[in-house]
């Protein structure tokens, strides 16, 4: 027999219905992490797609070349980032055909940051990673939400598993939670090598922890003018896809991460 409260009777309690609650959204891509250096940008993604623990594809790139000296990851729904990708190389062919040259990084920069505001009623579903060359020569990495708030930094992860990534990129690239010996000092920039090698770790380390990091990862590099190829020559699997001599030279290094 069921209890009621005096005053209620069993006809007057409402009884809750389940809400079917329609959500076109999903996390789809892994993670993507960028780091700048004094005349170099690394920007680096996993291949894997994944709904939860349902691996839909071994390979969907995440990284995208736009120009010599600059290259955009993104991350979250899949098919708004795509479409994200497709709008933004056309704005910037636009801008070729225009003024007969390739837009800065920083305008690529407010470009971007202008297009997602503009749809902030309706947000493209992606956090984006803007890496590259500034017309100084330094290395540069803007970080975006999907409202297009944006900030220049060194180092910067997003995705699935940028819990793990962020944290260790803090304390290998700026230091934090570390106490120098005595009478030495932290490096403002680590070289080419080592960041190659701490982005690849990154990915190791994160494959190894979360089902939605895996499979591949392919790093893009781009080099200001000038630059000398020091850190990449001893890379296996490099390939250069600059596309116009004498300026900013941009490559691809492309690795498994295969499970034992």
């Amino acid at each position: 027999m069921a209890f009621v409260l005096p005053g209620h009777s069993v006809h007057s309690q409402a009884i809750p219905q389940a809400q079917q609650q329609f959500n076109p959204y999903s996390e789809t891509n892994g993670t993507i992490l960028a780091i700048a250096g004094p005349g170099f940008t690394v920007v680096a993604g996993d291949t894997r797609k994944a709904d939860g623990y349902n691996v839909q594809t071994n390979f969907a790139p995440t990284v995208f070349r736009l120009t010599d000296k600059a290259v955009l990851a993104t991350n979250g729904f899949a098919a708004d980032g795509n479409i994200f990708i497709k709008m933004v190389r056309q704005r910037l062919e636009w801008y070729r055909h225009a003024h007969a040259k390739d837009m800065s990084l920083r305008a690529i920069a407010r470009l971007i940051q202008s297009m997602l505001y503009q749809r902030r009623f309706c947000p493209f579903y992606v956090h984006n990673i803007l890496g590259g060359i500034e017309d100084d020569g330094s290395g540069a990495v803007y970080s975006f939400d999907s409202a297009g708030s944006y900030e220049r930094q060194t180092c910067r992860a997003a995705g699935a598993a940028s819990s793990l990534v962020q944290p260790f990129l803090d304390s290998q690239i700026y230091f934090k939670n570390q106490t120098p010996s005595p009478g030495s000092t932290q490096p403002t920039h680590l070289p080419l090598s080592r960041v190659l090698s701490l982005s690849l770790d990154s990915f190791k380390k994160a494959a190894d922890r979360h089902i939605q990091v895996g499979d591949g990862v392919e790093l893009y590099v781009v080099l200001a003018k000038g630059s000398s190829l020091q850190g990449l020559e001893t890379v296996q699997g490099v390939t250069e896809l600059t596309s116009t001599p004498g300026g900013e030279r941009i490559f691809v290094v492309r690795r498994n991460m295969k499970r034992d």
